[in-house]
């Protein structure tokens, strides 16, 4: 992977990571650094689910694949989030 990719995969990460802490109601408890982290796993196991499906390589914007990576991203923000909560 070069650089560019791996700068793209942080910025997607971010716009992935804030847009899944939007999707989750109430406020959550963890921070920001964790949002990016959670955002850019989300972002590249998402694109590797939308792969395996065949929707990542679609004429125009990939809706199927931003879904997969922001509900990806919801869900391990909540999960975050209540783990968090516990102690």
């Amino acid at each position: 992977m070069e650089i560019s990719g791996i700068i793209s995969a942080i910025i997607i990460g971010i716009i992935i990571g804030v847009l899944g802490r939007l999707v989750v109601p109430g406020r959550q408890h963890i921070g920001v650094l964790l949002t990016i982290v959670v955002g850019i796993v989300a972002a590249l196991i998402g694109a590797a689910i939308a792969s395996g499906l065949g929707v990542a390589d679609t004429k125009g914007i990939d809706w199927i694949e931003w879904l997969i990576q922001i509900g990806l991203a919801a869900v391990g923000i909540a999960a975050l989030d209540r783990s968090r909560a516990r102690r």
